[in-house]
C-alpha cells in the first residue's frame, strides 16, 4: 500500500465542496431563467423573441452542468484507482 500525502487525501473532499457549489449555482441560474421567461412571458427558447439573457443563462448553466460530470467522471475514477490499488 502506497503512503497518501495530505494533498492527495484532500483531494476528493475539495471536489465535493466543488461540485457542490457548482450545482448551487445551477439552481441560482435555473432561478434567474424562470424569472426572465416570466418577465417575457415566453417560454420556448426557440422563439425569436425569447429573452437573449435567458439564453446566455441557459448556456452558462449548461457549461456548469457539463463540468459537474466532468469532475464526477473524475472523483469516480479516483476512487475507483484507490479500491482498486487497496
Amino acid at each position: 500500500m502506497q503512503p497518501i500525502s495530505r494533498f492527495e487525501a484532500t483531494i476528493p473532499t475539495q471536489l465535493h465542496a466543488l461540485i457542490s457549489d457548482l450545482r448551487w449555482r445551477t439552481q441560482m441560474l435555473d432561478a434567474d431563467i424562470q424569472e426572465e421567461e416570466r418577465k417575457a412571458a415566453i417560454f420556448d427558447p426557440k422563439n425569436p423573441a425569447y429573452p437573449m439573457l435567458a439564453l446566455t443563462l441557459r448556456a452558462r448553466r449548461n457549461n456548469i452542468q457539463t463540468s459537474i460530470t466532468i469532475l464526477e467522471r473524475g472523483l469516480d475514477k479516483r476512487s475507483g484507482e484507490r479500491a482498486h490499488a487497496a
